[in-house]
């Protein structure tokens, strides 16, 4: 008779919601208001990756020396160059990256000794496809990050 009532009044159900009104108390409860209100990210965050540019002539810094995706555990990043005949120096041609395989382990940023790429702080960076994570020099050199929604 007594499991009888105890299911007839959800004794269960209500010891249950009494432990977790104990250990988290309504008052203490804080939501973000995301997207209205952008959370604070820490500092050492690392995110979406940048090809930095040089201010003074507005080409990338980057000098194709292949570090970064030699110190890429992942091998996904793929670097295009041509040497340029009248300097006898190495041009970057193609720059991509796999966001969809990346563990974002700052590897690659630290093995550029030119600071070219960076792990910036945005997080931002679902799409709905595979492709849509695969990052181009144009991409990663002004920062666009491919949108989920296709108009």
């Amino acid at each position: 008779m007594r499991d009888f009532l105890r299911k007839v009044f959800l004794a269960d159900l209500f010891e249950g919601l009494w432990v977790t009104l104990r250990a988290q108390h309504p008052k203490n409860i804080v939501t973000e208001q995301y997207p209205a209100a952008r959370p604070k990210v820490a500092e050492r965050y690392r995110g979406a990756p940048r090809l930095n540019i040089n201010p003074e002539n507005g080409e990338t810094l980057c000098i194709a020396c292949d570090l970064c995706a030699l110190a890429c555990p992942e091998n996904l990043i793929v670097v295009g160059w041509e040497r340029n005949p009248e300097t006898k120096r190495k041009e970057l041609t193609t720059f991509t990256y796999d966001t969809s395989r990346c563990m974002f382990c700052g590897l690659c940023e630290d093995a550029c000794p030119v600071d070219a790429l960076e792990l910036t702080q945005d997080f931002e960076l679902a799409s709905y496809s595979r492709e849509g994570q695969i990052f181009d020099r144009q991409m990663l050199e002004e920062g666009i990050h491919p949108t989920p929604y296709k108009h």
